[in-house]
């Protein structure tokens, strides 16, 4: 491979026909740059440059690499140049990963105020449920990931970040007992259920307390499809409160539980992941979700 600073010093040699020219152009010594020219030619195996009298030229070989020399150098300056605004922070890129709800009802927000504040930050957004984005972490995939906890893995850090409370939700002019249903309320009830991951884990444990056997009438990959049949009067079901702040929950009747069940909301990262200015900027946004969301 060839030395960029090698290069550099036959250029400038080669540009101005002297070693102590190029030296004071390089901020080098005049024996400086003779060893690198040197040392090019000792990798090449070839004369580069030749005395002319008091004048240094480049030899027939060192006039074909001088174009290529050139060309490397030119590329070299315009990465340097590409990679400034990184090195200001000004741009960068970070892939999130997250659950369907926080993708719709949490991460806009949290997007909006990081690039309030950082303009140049590239978003990347890829949805799944908690073990799919895990996976997705520890092979590197995403810089971050906004799960459902829990979350582990040897590799990852967890921050918990925000608290959801699960609401029973039924079509609207639905009659609720005072101070909310309990799990047995819903033994006579059809059930239209999330499918999967942590959010379903977490109903179905809070349903056993009745000793109800998790079997819904219908189970859904999509919170927002079974807001849509519950209003269409389909059926019941627990859902996020997250997931029932916009205006389509008009259509819908809730409850808090009783007992209360709550899910937490973490962020996840590889321990040996770069915290860059744009990736800090996406989880201070994430936190002062929690805040915004308590006033």
């Amino acid at each position: 491979m060839l030395n960029l600073d090698q290069l550099a010093a036959f250029v400038s040699v080669a540009d101005l026909g002297s070693f102590t020219a190029a030296g004071e152009r390089l901020g080098l010594t005049q024996p400086a740059v003779s060893q690198q020219v040197k040392l090019l030619e000792q990798r090449l195996a070839v004369r580069l440059i030749e005395r002319v009298g008091r004048r240094a030229r480049p030899s027939a070989a060192g006039v074909e690499l001088l174009a290529y020399a050139r060309r490397v150098l030119a590329e070299c300056a315009a990465a340097e140049e590409a990679m400034q605004p990184y090195k200001d922070g000004a741009v960068g890129r970070v892939r999130i990963g997250c659950g369907g709800t926080a993708s719709i009802h949490l991460l806009p927000r949290a997007i909006a105020a990081a690039k309030k504040r950082m303009p140049g930050l590239e978003i990347i957004v890829r949805v799944g449920n908690t073990d799919e984005m895990l996976r997705e972490l520890e092979s590197n995939a995403l810089d971050i990931a906004v799960v459902t906890l829990p979350a582990s893995g040897r590799a990852l850090e967890v921050e918990p970040f925000h608290e959801d409370a699960f609401l029973a939700v039924a079509p609207a002019g639905s009659v609720w007992p005072e101070g909310g249903p309990d799990a047995a309320f819903f033994r006579d009830k059809v059930m239209l259920l999330y499918e999967g991951g942590n959010t379903r884990r977490a109903t179905d444990e809070w349903l056993g307390t009745a000793g109800l056997t998790s079997a819904p009438a219908m189970a859904f990959g999509s919170v927002e499809a079974i807001k849509e049949l519950v209003a269409a009067g389909l059926g019941w079901s627990l859902l996020p409160a997250l997931a029932l702040q916009s205006n389509s929950a008009s259509r819908l009747s809730t409850s808090a539980l009783q007992p209360p069940l709550v899910r937490q909301l973490g962020m996840v990262l590889r321990r040996d992941k770069h915290l860059t200015k744009g990736l800090q900027e996406v989880m201070s946004a994430l936190r002062a979700q929690q805040n915004s969301n308590r006033r």
